[in-house]
């Protein structure tokens, strides 16, 4: 019995849970481009390791080494991997880095001075990134596993005093190894933590996409990872800025990524695009009113013959007052997207008015428009945008069949008003685009788009636009160590 009732409540909360309207999938076809990219800010970050001076004594010498400093990484095997418990794991094997420091040595009264050149060899290095969502939809680096490890160093000493120091090389070597043991994994943690997030906080949460309308891109659950990719769910859908909480229900299809011959792929549901539509029929903005001299004069000449019955029969202050063309959607539009392409449908009012100065306006006519509209969709840097095309339109009297015949003369001037006037208004906001949840820095480029029955893919490669360090300089907090305290190298020295 209890097997049934973890059944049934299983099913429950399954039908009840909020579905994505937006997927990204990251495959290892990117590794090596984020590798790349990667380790020129582990060098840079490696350079940054201080070391303790190391001061010491055997019998009469005292030496003193300071200024310690990372030069250089010199990488010979290195690999970046998805896992499913770590999502990135970095492995770097028979590494070397180069460093300079100051040598100080004292003998009774003779004392030499002086900068030295040394390399640490064998250097092992594996660190794991784990990717959460935190509390607000953010993804963030959670946590940051490490070891590391200095197999060898060597030290080119010289001067009055080289065979002093190669007397002591093996302590003052060995002390430098155990400090950069020490030093390595508090600087990968740091710039996983600290660094690596400051770049996450650049990826759009709840964000403005213009006056009217914001969209959700919150995380819906924590990164999965899996041998062979990342995936990430997000809410994507589009609200009124005047109705913040307001939320649409998502009843449409889950998107589905099966992909993975590219670096990325990003998947939208119907909601994405229903949700947007919605959102600026809520917000007042799917409206037209043209006017007197905006309504074009071959159509202003056809309406006033058109109605000339009803026009006559005004007063005569009424008869030449400018004409009113207004349309008004009376419903959200809806998206469908199937494999032969993805189309638009609208309803809206077609009003025609006289606007006598200082005088209500006088209706002629009040028809109601169906239209159905094409749209294209591209990834162009990070912007989703859309090229609508009008595909039919119809226009049709809700007061009688009669009335809809003698619309038929006019469905030709008011589809032409709709190609010359009102679509490239509307293709010059859809063709700006909205930002998808990318990084600042990284691009999409060379994509394909790709429909499905309900959602559509749109398969691309990464391009760095910015590198690492030049976005995480940009947005980096106060550069303090994080609180919590970073996990030493577990491996030995």
């Amino acid at each position: 019995m209890a097997l049934y009732e973890a059944l049934f409540l299983a099913l429950l909360v399954g039908a009840h849970a909020e579905l994505p309207g937006c997927k990204i999938r990251v495959t290892s076809k990117a590794l090596e481009l984020v590798k790349q990219e990667g380790l020129r800010f582990l060098e840079q970050e490696l350079e940054t390791i201080t070391i303790p001076d190391l001061r010491g004594k055997e019998g009469h010498f005292y030496y003193n080494i300071s200024e310690v400093k990372v030069t250089e990484l010199q990488l010979t095997s290195s690999e970046l991997d998805f896992q499913p418990q770590q999502e990135l794991m970095l492995q770097i094997t028979n590494a070397s880095l180069g460093l300079q420091f100051r040598r100080q040595l004292l003998y009774w009264f003779f004392y030499d001075g002086g900068y030295i050149n040394a390399s640490a060899e064998g250097v092992f290095i594996r660190t794991g990134l784990e990717l959460s969502r935190d509390p607000t939809g953010r993804m963030k680096v959670s946590n940051v596993s490490c070891q590391a490890s200095v197999s060898r160093m060597h030290a080119a000493f010289g001067g009055t005093f080289k065979k002093v120091y190669e007397f002591l090389s093996t302590f003052i070597t060995s002390g430098m190894r155990f400090l950069l043991n020490q030093q390595i994994c508090p600087v990968l943690y740091h710039a996983g933590t600290v660094l690596l997030n400051s770049l996450l906080d650049t990826i759009p949460v709840r964000s403005s996409v213009d006056d009217l309308v914001g969209i959700d891109y919150s995380l819906m659950k924590d990164p999965v990872a899996s041998t062979s990719n990342l995936d990430m769910d997000f809410r994507g859908a589009f609200f009124p800025l005047t109705e913040k909480n307001w939320s649409l229900p998502n009843r449409a299809v889950e998107p589905q990524l099966q992909e993975e011959e590219r670096m990325v792929y990003v998947a939208f549901s119907e909601f994405f695009f229903d949700s947007a539509m919605e959102s600026y029929f809520r917000a007042g903005a799917l409206q037209l009113s043209l006017v007197g001299d905006k309504v074009p004069h071959d159509l202003d000449m056809l309406l006033r013959a058109s109605y000339f019955g009803s026009i006559v029969l005004l007063s005569p202050a009424v008869i030449d007052s400018p004409l009113k063309l207004e349309l008004r959607v009376l419903a959200p539009p809806h998206c469908t997207i199937k494999p032969a392409g993805t189309t638009i449908s609208v309803t809206a009012s077609v009003t025609i008015a006289l606007v006598p100065p200082d005088q209500p306006e006088v209706q002629l006519s009040s028809m109601t428009m169906d239209a159905r509209l094409s749209a294209k969709m591209a990834l162009r840097g990070k912007a989703l945008r859309t090229q609508l095309d009008l595909r039919r339109f119809r226009i049709y009297s809700n007061q009688s069949a009669l009335e809809s015949l003698a619309l038929i003369p006019l469905q030709a001037p008011l589809k032409t008003l709709l190609q010359i006037a009102v679509m490239p208004m509307l293709n010059e906001r859809t063709w700006r685009g909205v930002q998808i949840p990318l990084p600042e820095g990284i691009n999409f480029v060379r994509e394909v788009v790709t429909n499905h029955a309900g959602f559509l893919t749109i398969g691309a490669d990464l391009h760095f636009a910015k590198g690492l360090r030049e976005v995480i300089e940009k947005n980096r907090p106060a550069d303090v160590m994080a609180s919590t305290a970073p996990p030493p190298s577990t491996a030995a020295v």
